[in-house]
This record gives structure tokens, sequence and C-alpha cells, in this order.
């Protein structure tokens, strides 16, 4: 990765704003987690249920993605963002359209509300994929990252427009199948199609680099890239038109997919250069671990598993936790203090570098407090997840509180962090940590 120039930085006030409004709504998430564990032993078609579902998927998931992508893009594909203005208006309706539609599920409110909600976050997933196109278009080497990431947004917009189409049917019945037809569809697009392929695009970057890795083979990213989106197009057509019994080959496909960027991880881990490694980073590398738990239960839901519907339709909701509470939350909470504390590192400090004493991104937070966010994460995640599968609701409850820690952690550390963005840049003397070191972004990111 080469020095990052001043030109193609990405406007803080772009991207800082999608860590604020992330942060609240994974405690938002947690919190309201706590007062629906009545809903956790029916099924998942459940207005509480459809909240938390859709703040961990737009609010905290989308969201955090979103600014992490602003700012990043142009550090992994060499080229500026294409415009930050249009980042600001995606934004605008990202957060209006997830609170909208957090509001509606909760009340159940299935009229206007929803609708215009729906609408928001359609634009917005359109706006951000113009964005990232004509972001994309300005590269000179095209990769296989580049391909995961503007896939990825594709399927964000197709998933968006289902969940559209849903939203107006609720009210206006036209759709010729069930709702939990299409529900099906819309969630395995958003799980599979945005969030497994956005993180296999930017992993794939940015966590050989934070490992120190070098000639990592991408060979088995091309076999990953094909597999998830055959095996996404063929459910999708099955779905909709040929209803066959060939739902669980489309599953092994994607979960195929998974486990070779899960190799790729490995290889990348054994040929690291730095041994050890800071709280975040062992977060994100649990995170990739995780994945195995959906790959499991995907296929503990098709139909190769004969059990009681109830059974079935159960397991889902596990399986849907094991995704946004496991892969992609662990993830977040590790890849945050890898990247955040960089992008304000970048606003503040790059430019003093050579100048004065500067701080490294590592020392513009507590690993300590990293750490014990990691402990009650796991331990959070891994009650909830058996308390849902046991549908114990003490558990449940417990798991929940642990996660609201965990929350209130993370959200501490980030907040501490945009503070530090905009105070006066007279204190960075008194920062603590500082060093002399004189270089470019990629080595302070490497000296992470």
């Amino acid at each position: 990765m080469d020095t990052i120039s001043k030109e193609q930085q990405t406007g803080k006030w772009v991207v800082l704003p999608h860590y604020a409004f992330a942060a609240l709504a994974f405690l938002a998430l947690n919190v309201l987690l706590l007062f629906s564990t009545d809903a956790f032993g029916g099924h998942f078609f459940h207005p509480k249920l459809l909240t938390l579902t859709h703040l961990a998927a737009l609010g905290w998931g989308t969201t955090i993605i979103f600014g992490a992508l602003y700012q990043l893009l142009p550090v992994i594909l060499e080229v500026p963002l294409y415009s930050s203005k249009l980042a600001k208006i995606t934004f605008a309706f990202l957060s209006s359209g997830t609170v909208l539609l957090a509001w509606s599920f909760w009340n159940f409110q299935v009229g206007w509300p929803l609708h215009i909600s729906a609408c928001a976050l359609v634009l917005a997933f359109l706006l951000f994929n113009l964005n990232v196109m004509l972001t994309v278009r300005q590269v000179k080497k095209w990769a296989i990252e580049s391909d995961f990431i503007s896939t990825s947004g594709i399927w964000l917009f197709i998933t968006g427009l289902i969940g559209l189409l849903m939203a107006v049917n609720f009210q206006y019945p036209f759709l010729p199948q069930d709702h939990l037809h299409y529900l099906k569809l819309h969630a395995h697009l958003g799980m599979a199609g945005w969030f497994l392929l956005l993180i296999i695009g930017v992993g794939s970057k940015l966590l050989p680099m934070f490992l120190l890795s070098h000639h990592v083979s991408v060979k088995k990213l091309h076999f990953s890239y094909y597999l998830i989106n055959a095996g996404l197009l063929l459910f999708a057509a099955d779905h909709l038109f040929f209803h066959s019994p060939f739902h669980y080959v489309y599953g092994l496909m994607v979960g195929a997919g998974m486990l070779l960027f899960g190799l790729f991880v490995l290889d990348a881990y054994r040929k690291r250069v730095r041994k050890n490694q800071d709280a975040g980073m062992q977060q994100s590398l649990l995170a990739v671990v995780l994945m195995v738990v959906p790959i499991i239960l995907v296929v503990a839901v098709s139909e190769l598993v004969d059990m009681p519907e109830k059974l079935r339709l159960h397991l889902y909701l596990v399986y849907g936790i094991s995704i946004f509470m496991g892969f992609i939350s662990a993830l977040i909470l590790g890849q945050t203090f890898k990247t955040l504390p960089f992008i304000i590192w970048m606003h503040k400090y790059q430019h003093l570098v050579g100048k004065q004493p500067v701080p490294q991104p590592k020392d513009l937070y507590s690993d300590g407090l990293v750490k014990m966010q990691n402990y009650t994460y796991l331990g959070g995640f891994t009650i909830l997840l058996a308390g849902t599968a046991l549908f114990n609701r003490k558990l449940i409850l417990f798991g929940g509180s642990l996660l609201v820690i965990t929350a209130l952690l993370y959200c501490t550390q980030v907040f501490r962090l945009l503070l530090m963005s905009i105070t006066n840049q007279n204190e960075v003397n008194n920062t603590p940590g500082t060093n002399q070191a004189v270089g470019s972004a990629k080595k302070v990111y490497h000296e992470k």
C-alpha cells in the first residue's frame, strides 16, 4: 500500500458520523434485546425480532461498513472516493431510514412509516453503489478485492429492493407467494451477498496487512468469489421460479466459499511477520473462526435433516444470531480498533510527522479496555446463543446483559476517539506515547 496523499483522503466529517451512529445502534440493539426475551421462543417473524435484526444489519453493520469503506477504499484501491457530498447524502438517508424502520417494526406500523423508511434505505443503497462504482472505475490495476466490494454493493441494492416490495406487500398484498417465502430470500441475499462478500473483499486486503504477511496467494479468493456468487444466483433463481429440493447444494457452495476465505486467512496467519497480536486483531481472527457456526447451522436447517418444522424455524433464529451477533459483530468489534484509530491519526497527526512528536494509532485507545470488551462479548454471545437454542430466558437475559456491557465499553472507546478528532491541534504534544518516526501512512499502519 502506497503513501496516502492528502488528495486521496476522505474528509473526517464523511466518515466519523457513521462510527458514532453505529456505536449507538449497537448499544440500542443490545438494550432492546433485554426487553425482547419473550420473542425468542416463537416464530422469527416477530415485530421485536424484526427490529433487532434490522438494527443489527443496518444501524450496526451496514452503517459502520459504509463509513469505514469511504475511508479505506482510497487505501485499498489507491484512488480517491468519487464524491464526499454523495456519501453525506447517503448517510442521511441510511440513518433516518434505519431509525424509522426500527420504530415501524417495534410498533408494527406497516403503513406509510414502513414504506417511507424502506424507500429511504433503497435510495441510500443506490447512492452508495453509484459512489462505489464511480470510485472503482478509477482503478488502473483491477484486483479480486474490487470484484468482492463492487459485487457486494449490487447484492445490497437487490436485498433492499426485495425489502421494499415486502414492505408494500404488508399493506397492499400483490406478491404471488407468502411473505415468509420472500423473507428467506431477503435475509440470505443480505447476509451472504452483502455482508459476506464485502467482509471478504476488505478483509482479504486488511488482515494480511495487519499481520504483516507477504506473498499470500489470492487463488483461493478467486474460487471463493465465484462459488459464493454462483450459489447465491442459483439459490435466488430456484427460490423464485423452480422450488427444487436442492437449496442445500447452494448453501454448501456458499459455505465452501467461506471456508476458502478462512484458509486464505490461515495462510496469511502462518506467513505473518508480527507474531504477537493486539486485542483488536485477536477479536478479528476469532470472527473468522466463528464463521464455522453458521456453516454448520445452515446445513442443520436444510431439508437434508429431518426435523419438526417448529424446531427448524427456531434454528433459523439461532442461525441468524450466529451471523449478526457472532461473525459480523466480532469482526466489527475487532476491526474498529484497527481502522478508527488510523483514521483519526491520518486526519489529526499525519501532516505533523517529521515536524514534532506524534503518537502512533495504537496509543490513541486502551488495549486493556478492548480486551475487557472481547471477554464480555465472547461470554455474552456464547450464553445468548445457548439460551436461544434452549429457549432459556434467564440465559438469554444474562447473555444480553453481558452484551450491553460490551456495547458500553465499545461506545466509551469510540466516542473518546471521536472527541479526540475534534480537539485542538495544539494538544498533540500532550498525547502520551509519542514517537519521532517519519514515514508514510503505510508504515504507521504496519507499526500498529
